[in-house]
């Protein structure tokens, strides 16, 4: 129930918000592996868990191909799909996203899962778990050594919710899930025109997007 409150909280919000609250929700974090990911560990041989970097990225943002406006996907010179990201960029996501358990922790993995509390406050930091190492990203990008797992976290998220993909990507979602479930280029470019700026230099406007 907390989860579903999140998500109508988010509903007419902002798109970089709900992504947010979404990655950091226990609720998410338990369901997509993330809560109690952490930095890897040559003796146990554990290694960050890549399950919710790589579905916020597959299903919450960008989808598997570069994307025109239209949705229509962008082709190299074999006409074939080009890929948005790589196993590279799951695994830099996955460190990026380390270190994070339940909110009610007294020390990383030491939860009373039963409790209330560990299900209606996003996660909590711990920078002993966070991978410390560089880790590449969207779109060229590297996040420098040595940060703190919630800037970290912020970066990643910052790089996603400026994807060229999100826009198309997100809009058909919510098109064939309100409107039509066979939107045109046209129609879904405006849409998608309107996630990138609402009129007044916001990208991820909810309330503008669903009202277009």
């Amino acid at each position: 129930s907390s989860y579903m409150d999140m998500l109508n909280r988010n509903a007419f919000g902002n798109y970089r918000q709900l992504l947010k609250d979404v990655t950091l929700h226990p609720a998410m974090g338990y369901y997509l592996n993330m809560i109690n990911s952490q930095r890897d560990n040559a003796q146990t041989g554990a290694h960050p868990n890549e399950n919710y970097a790589r579905e916020v990225l597959q299903l919450f943002s960008i989808g598997l191909a570069m994307l025109n406006i239209d949705g229509t996907p962008q082709l190299d010179s074999a006409g074939k799909p080009i890929p948005s990201y790589d196993e590279a960029v799951v695994q830099g996501f996955a460190k990026a996203f380390t270190g994070w358990t339940y909110p009610n922790a007294t020390g990383f993995d030491q939860a009373d899962e039963e409790a209330a509390e560990a299900w209606i406050s996003p996660m909590k930091p711990f920078a002993s778990q966070h991978s410390p190492e560089a880790k590449k990203l969207l779109s060229g990008v590297t996040l420098p050594s040595g940060q703190s797992p919630e800037r970290d976290m912020d970066a990643a998220l910052d790089n996603i919710f400026n994807h060229p993909n999100v826009g198309p990507f997100v809009c058909r979602q919510l098109i064939q899930r309100l409107v039509t479930s066979n939107p045109s280029k046209l129609y879904l470019s405006r849409v998608a025109g309107v996630f990138n700026n609402n009129g007044s230099g916001q990208r991820g406007d909810l309330r503008a997007v669903i009202s277009a």
